[in-house]
């Protein structure tokens, strides 16, 4: 077995090491990153959960007097904008394993600039609303759900932008040709990056699509 410690006590930095440390980390960002997923399906469940409960229960005959519904416009404007980001965070992703940076750093800002004006789309929905928060059970889990969105969007709008940027700063700060995709540990470390954030993005447009249905069709 080799000795990890040399004679004056402190680690070594042997390549084996390093290399298995890497490795480490790039699996840590890749569980971190489903384990988000995962603590973000129980965050919507609770939605979920009060919306069908509420619905199904309907005590008093509160649910959804006069059959009120949130604006249609918005609530199709944001989930197409909130749509195009995944796909375009999706694109991106693809387009740099194919080893083209600039298709992703363009699809990329492309999204952050979508996921932004779902933002604002977002907000400015609740001051068209035709109900008070508190007036019905669909009010209260609507207002409750457009919350949800806002910080669903600050995340995704966040995450996509924070990942270009350092994609951007890797290859400012290393040498060479396309840095990106050299086998430097930041290299690395920014494509697993990638990888959750696209994942990330394409649950929130599948979850999306679901919440639409449930507040805006149904």
């Amino acid at each position: 077995m080799t000795n990890t410690l040399d004679q004056s006590g402190e680690p070594s930095d042997t390549p084996e090491e390093r290399e298995y440390e890497m490795r480490a980390h790039i699996s840590s960002i890749w569980t971190g990153g489903r384990l988000f997923i995962g603590i973000y399906t129980f965050f919507l469940a609770s939605l979920v959960f009060s919306y069908f409960y509420l619905r199904s229960s309907n005590n008093g005959l509160l649910w959804r007097p006069d059959h009120v519904t949130a604006p249609r416009t918005y609530g199709l404007v944001i989930f197409g904008f909130s749509l195009i980001t995944a796909i375009l965070a999706y694109y991106g992703r693809k387009r740099l394993v194919k080893g083209s940076f600039m298709d992703f750093s363009v699809a990329a800002w492309s999204g952050v600039g979508t996921g932004l004006l779902a933002l604002v789309f977002q907000i400015l929905e609740l001051s068209h609303l035709g109900f008070f928060p508190g007036s019905s059970g669909y009010a209260s889990t609507f207002v409750g759900f457009a919350f949800m969105n806002i910080i669903t969007l600050v995340i995704s709008a966040y995450w996509l932008e924070t990942t270009v940027a350092r994609g951007m700063r890797i290859r400012r700060e290393l040498s060479g040709a396309s840095p990106e995709f050299s086998s430097h540990p930041r290299a690395r470390a920014f494509r697993a990056d990638v990888a959750a954030m696209a994942y990330f993005q394409v649950f929130v447009a599948m979850t999306g699509a679901l919440l639409f249905a449930m507040f805006y069709l149904m």
